[in-house]
């Protein structure tokens, strides 16, 4: 049965990053801890009963495409985004003038991983459209804001972005799409762009395109490239509907998963009357596109959180009632009782792993969207810190989430053994739903080369430096926490690492073996998102432990027995201790994959390089 890990993501948000002093900020004046809690009680409540149920039917049935090119989502679709618009979900964290909550985006993560943790597929929807329209907001004329957001924000209408092409998938700057000047702002938008999530369908009375497109003469590569509002149908200057705008779905993808989200080609001026609003000013595209980007490249991190998390919760709930063997300790007595398969030590290793990531990857997400806020409304010196964290961490949150999503969702079949391999149980969709998250909004693999290629050099390697101090200040506390100083000798030697690592890397840049880190491009971002889960896991560790003590202290256990007895009949007893001991499992049993991973990356092997294929 779909639940949510609520108590968790309460953690998170009050507990560990202290959304109380985030509310504090002018931007947050509106809001309180009351209010905040009504919103994630509702948005719990809205993805368990209106969302989950549409999951399955959703995936057995996915989207259809008629002859002239009209897209039908799933059964129950339209309803529930009508509803969720209405209501106010898609504009939880966007501008109060434009019709949105205002809520910080720490909340919206928070809500919005409950929505996609119910079904990936449906939210790609509103998260596709919250996305463009907040790119507007940021870049858009006053007018084009005017015309456009607010009906975006509500539901009213959908909205996309429209990168990808035939021959320029990761390269977008070979994009050919063409837009020609028909007046001031005005051009003639002509090609096709494809792999278009949302890209049509029966939900919203219009779809508003952000399209990338070469205007003639424009210099080659990404340079050349500009944006464009690019709607389905025109919109009148009273804000109604015109003419149909030349923007036709020639074909809906059949896929591995995600199958309710409308996976699209899309023709743009195949009739010569397609027409399109340009954002700023010509070859500013990719610049004001990746301000889309980069918040999608967050909401695909998000995914990878969302699915994992629901496919652990899956398997634990399996686990528990499960029963078949006995326990191991007996197993020569075939008149042994037989047990749940979570008594079994490998199942506990499996769900442990599962917790590990879930739970450190949840604590990346939302620490990264702290960030945003914290940039966005803050000022000074903690406004620049928390843009370069967000900066440097954002690569890292797309792709070693995913990464680790995809391995949740395979130690969970694991768990449920053949059962899990079959529709009869949701895990087998959390892994074919889960398998595009490394892929899309720019592979994983482009992912670890904007680390090592961008990011680390950033600001003269300072923000990097920055970093690291942060990481060994965690370390110089960790070393003096009852809780987590017997084990904290392994992070330890990641610092140590890691900084052999950066000094490689630069060596190797400085000598023009550019090739040399770009293939360990990958296990560095692995490397350094192995870190950043020990760290964070470690420091919830730390808080948690201080809230168990005083819990003890309240209820009255003292002894090692009274605290054991608690632990079983308490639930928040159990919850906060389960943090200590995740932690030190993360830093024991899986950072230690660090050391490897530098072994390869400092032994001069070229072997990527040399091979002969």
């Amino acid at each position: 049965m779909f639940r949510i890990e609520e108590r968790d993501i309460r953690f998170n948000l009050f507990d560990y990053l202290d959304l109380d002093s985030l509310l504090k900020l002018p931007a947050f004046a509106d809001l309180d801890r009351d209010t905040i809690e009504i919103l994630l009680s509702n948005a719990f409540k809205v993805a368990k009963e209106v969302i989950a149920p549409l999951n399955q039917p959703g995936d057995k049935e996915g989207c259809k495409i008629d002859k002239n090119g009209n897209v039908t989502v799933p059964e129950g679709y339209k309803q529930a985004y009508e509803s969720y618009g209405a209501d106010g979900w898609i504009s939880i964290s966007s501008p109060v003038e434009f019709g949105g909550t205002g809520a910080p985006s720490l909340v919206g993560i928070a809500s919005g991983e409950a929505s996609a943790s119910a079904s990936t597929a449906f939210t790609m929807y509103p998260g596709l459209t919250r996305g463009a329209a907040s790119l507007i907001i940021d870049e858009g004329s006053e007018e084009q804001k005017q015309m456009f957001v607010e009906k975006m924000l509500n539901g009213t209408w959908g909205g996309t972005m429209c990168l990808t092409e035939a021959g320029a998938g990761s390269a977008v700057g070979d994009s050919r799409a063409m837009a020609t000047k028909i007046r001031e702002g005005w051009y003639k938008i002509k090609g096709q762009k494809i792999f278009i999530s949302s890209g049509d369908h029966n939900m919203t009375e219009n779809n508003i395109h952000l399209v990338l497109a070469r205007t003639p003469n424009a210099p080659v590569g990404i340079k050349g490239l500009s944006i464009f509002i690019v709607p389905k149908y025109r919109v009148n200057e009273d804000g109604s509907l015109g003419k149909f705008n030349d923007v036709v779905c020639a074909n809906v993808e059949h896929k591995m998963g995600i199958k309710g989200s409308a996976t699209c080609t899309l023709e743009f001026g195949d009739n010569d009357d397609c027409e399109g609003w340009l954002i700023g000013n010509e070859g500013d595209g990719i610049q004001i596109m990746f301000h889309m980007m980069n918040e999608a490249r967050l909401g695909v991190g998000l995914q990878g959180l969302a699915v994992a998390a629901a496919a652990y919760n899956e398997a634990l709930d399996y686990a528990r009632e499960r029963i078949q063997g006995v326990d191991m300790r007996n197993f020569k007595d075939p008149n042994a009782p037989r047990v749940a398969i979570i008594e079994h030590p490998d199942v506990r290793r499996m769900l442990l792993t599962q917790r590990a990531y879930v739970h450190g990857c949840r604590a990346l997400i939302y620490k990264v969207a702290s960030y945003i806020d914290y940039s966005t409304h803050a000022e000074g010196e903690v406004k620049e810190k928390a843009k370069d964290m967000l900066d440097l961490l954002t690569p890292i949150a797309k792709a070693y989430v995913t990464d680790q999503g995809l391995e949740v969702t395979r130690l969970a079949m694991q768990t449920f053994g053949g059962y899990g391999y079959i529709s009869e149980y949701p895990v087998e969709q959390y892994m074919r739903d889960c398998r595009i998250l490394s892929i899309y909004e720019g592979t994983n693999g482009i992912q670890s080369m904007d680390l090592v290629g961008r990011k680390l050099g950033s600001k003269g390697g300072m923000v990097f430096m920055s970093f690291l101090a942060e990481l060994q200040a965690y370390l110089a506390k960790a070393k003096e926490n009852e809780v987590t100083k017997d084990y904290v000798g392994e992070f330890e030697q990641s610092i140590t690492d890691i900084q052999t690592l950066a000094m490689t890397f630069m060596e190797k840049n400085m000598k023009g073996d550019v090739l040399y880190v770009l293939q360990y491009s990958a296990p560095f971002l692995r490397f350094m998102g192995n870190m950043i889960m020990s760290w964070l896991l470690g420091e919830q560790a730390m808080v948690a432990a201080k809230r168990l003590k005083a819990l003890y202290a309240e209820k009255g256990a003292k002894t090692g027995e009274e605290k054991a007895a608690l632990l079983k009949e308490n639930e928040e007893a159990a919850f906060l201790d389960a943090k200590l001991t995740t932690s030190r499992f993360f830093t024991v049993n899986l950072l230690p994959e660090n050391r490897s991973l530098t072994q390869s990356m400092v032994s001069n092997d070229t072997s990527v390089l040399d091979i002969v294929f």
